[in-house]
């Protein structure tokens, strides 16, 4: 009964059968091969962006460094929500690769900045001076940490605000596929034409073994992230694993589809959850992350029935009042089942 995180689930069969179909015989190394030609006609079909320019990399933390880099320089300051990924759980990977530079945060209830607390924040870094870090960048994160999801909208609010102060804006799509089918927009919607510069595009969460494409709508700003990939190590010389894994997601709908389960399974354990006496949801889900305070009692009777998920902060104690709420996350994946939630829902009963 695993809830821990969508990382823990497998690769969907698609991606696998690509990858074994890459494995045979000989093909040009770096992302010379034909299929990365393929991957990058599909993004530009499915995004509507016919001069956007596509990378690959292996991991969220890679595609989110290197994509803040190309927008800062060792100076500048990356606004982002307090909770955000990339400032609290990547181990100071875009400081790293910036060379330098600072995350700011911004505050916002539910995991999402508002327009008027993001202008705050950037109006409280001093320009011109010699001793403050120089306003360069702006990070949102969709699918956010607490499991919401940004509009449209509320996209293009927030980066009409960057675009007011001459910055660009990165926008963290580890969950963009939930996102996606979670809001009905269109990817273009989503991201350049609410005026997002440069997209990760996550795939190792919603069922690839392990690529993250990165997607610039700005071309200017190829070249010098294909230098900073190169140097920072995350040019793969076996590029085509990567692309394989890109084009089978991609293909079809596949990406839409394995997110739809994924978000579908959490709606239907949130709903058995919610429905326990003493239960109630810390914020209100949208893709396929659930946060939600439960009776330690019932934490008790989970996880002795094996249950895996993590408490929300991690450090909460099994030991006390049975009617004590402790809060936890539980994150469904494309190949959550309905005989999984079934047998959490009667662990936790139980």
């Amino acid at each position: 009964m695993e809830f821990a995180s969508d990382n823990a689930s497998g690769a969907a069969p698609e991606i696998m059968a690509a990858l074994l179909a890459a494995n045979d015989g000989y093909a040009p190394s770096y992302g010379a091969e034909a299929a990365m030609g393929h991957v990058r006609a599909l993004v530009r079909a499915i995004f509507e962006a016919p001069e956007a320019e596509v990378y690959l990399v292996n991991n969220g933390t890679t595609a989110n460094a290197l994509s803040i880099a190309t927008c800062c320089p060792p100076w500048g300051a990356v606004y982002c929500h307090e909770t955000a990924h990339v400032a609290v759980d990547e181990c100071g990977a875009p400081e790293f690769f910036i060379g330098g530079g600072k995350l700011v945060s911004v505050a916002g209830a539910d995991g999402k900045m508002t327009p008027a607390a993001l202008a705050r924040s950037i109006e409280a870094t001093p320009q011109g001076f010699v001793h403050s870090v120089q306003r360069a960048a702006v990070t949102l994160t969709n699918t956010t940490e607490t499991g919401t999801v940004y509009s449209a909208a509320e996209l293009a609010a927030l980066c009409a605000v960057a675009r007011n102060f001459g910055l660009p804006v990165h926008l963290d799509g580890a969950r963009f596929a939930n996102a996606l089918v979670a809001s009905n927009a269109t990817p273009a919607e989503m991201s350049w034409r609410a005026g997002v510069d440069i997209l990760s595009l996550g795939g190792t969460k919603n069922g690839c073994m392990g690529v993250e494409a990165v997607v610039l709508f700005d071309p200017a700003k190829a070249w010098e992230f294909e230098l900073r990939r190169k140097r920072g190590g995350h040019l793969f010389s076996k590029h085509r694993f990567l692309s394989a894994q890109m084009e089978a997601y991609l293909t079809d709908g596949l990406w839409l589809r394995l997110a739809r389960q994924a978000n579908d399974a959490a709606a239907a354990l949130e709903a058995g959850l919610l429905a326990l006496p003493g239960a109630r949801a810390l914020y209100r889900r949208q893709a396929n992350m659930l946060f939600a305070a439960l009776p330690r009692a019932l934490h008790r009777s989970a996880i002795a029935a094996g249950g895996h998920y993590y408490f929300w902060p991690h450090d909460a104690a099994l030991e006390g009042p049975d009617d004590e709420p402790l809060s936890a996350r539980f994150v469904c994946s494309w190949s959550t089942t309905a005989t999984e939630i079934e047998a959490l829902l009667a662990a936790v009963r139980g």
